[in-house]
């Protein structure tokens, strides 16, 4: 890979942040978190109190790259064929019809994924892993790229179900949104209520920069950005530490080093670099494990929780000069 095409492909990226930017008020690091994701080929958790704007973002990502965007309310009666789609019986031809559903598009938004129950969000469990879905033994391939952006609400929540191990090892980030600020939420209710009727979504400001097989070929640059050694050892050594850190009594596998090594592809091609820092590591850190691991009941009791445990881990373990 030439720095030609990695400059280009920096440019690009950054021209998409702008676009999102011109309706998304305020929330630059999910944004940047977002589009980390899909620079790496990988689906997103957004964890917040709904009404943040999350459906917006999911439509402005979209139409930077003139890709298919798709929205699936997540309810307790949800079946899960509501999501992938089935055979129907055609009566004109006395045959069965595949029917595809909603998770056939570029950009699936799983709202509110956790008030449906466990069936139903297994649904997602094979499309996510392997771009592709099975439907009466026969498989289908969705549209590349594909990225899975679900949101939940807080477990605390009423009517929530928990998500299992399983799903939750299929996102490559965890964000958590939070409210604006002041500044930030008056700027938002006037963009909303200026000389407008109801509060419908509106992305028309947002312009498109690429196509979808253009973002296929920014993921191929990420995946070939250059990383040190000693990068990857410091990424290594996160990781493990999570497994013996005391009050963590769940650590992150492997596949947590290999989700931190993708992410942080992303995050070194968005803030401009050709090669991986360990900055870079520890900016995605967090995110990219927060799911991955438990802390002991008498952590939580003390009113610990998982950010600050790992950000412990961050300061405590020492960053290679590369």
């Amino acid at each position: 890979m030439t720095n030609g095409h990695i400059e280009r492909a920096i440019e690009i990226v950054q021209r998409i942040r702008t676009e999102i930017s011109k309706v998304v008020v305020g929330q630059e690091k999910i944004v940047e978190q977002v589009l980390i994701g899909l620079l790496a080929a990988g689906h997103v958790l957004i964890e917040g109190v709904p009404g943040l704007g999350k459906t917006l973002l999911v439509q402005a990502l979209a139409k930077t790259f003139t890709g298919n965007f798709t929205r699936i309310q997540f309810t307790p009666d949800l079946m899960p064929s509501d999501v992938t789609g089935h055979a129907m019986y055609d009566m004109k031809t006395e045959e069965f019809r595949i029917r595809q559903g909603p998770v056939f598009t570029n950009l699936l938004l799983a709202d509110e994924i956790n008030r449906a129950p466990a069936k139903s969000q297994a649904s997602l469990l094979e499309v996510m892993q392997e771009q592709q879905v099975t439907i009466e033994g026969k498989p289908f391939t969705v549209p590349l790229p594909f990225m899975t952006l679900a949101t939940q609400n807080p477990i605390e929540q009423e009517g929530t179900y928990p998500l299992p191990e399983a799903q939750l090892d299929r996102f490559l980030l965890k964000i958590q949104i939070d409210y604006p600020s002041q500044q930030e939420e008056m700027q938002l209710v006037k963009q909303i209520t200026i000389a407008k009727v109801g509060e419908g979504l509106d992305v028309k400001a947002v312009k498109p920069i690429v196509k979808p097989e253009n973002i296929l070929t920014l993921q191929k640059i990420v995946a070939n950005l250059q990383i040190d050694d000693r990068v990857y050892d410091y990424a290594v050594k996160i990781v493990r530490s999570t497994r013996a850190w005391p009050g963590i009594s769940l650590g992150a596998g492997p596949r947590g080093g290999i989700a931190l090594i993708r992410a942080a592809r992303a995050a070194a091609l968005l803030a401009g670099h050709d090669f991986v820092t360990p900055d870079d590591i520890k900016n995605i850190a967090v995110a990219t494990l927060r799911h991955r691991i438990a802390l002991a009941p008498e952590l939580e009791i003390e009113g610990h929780n998982i950010d600050m445990v790992l950000n412990e881990v961050l300061n405590k373990i020492e960053a290679p000069r590369v």
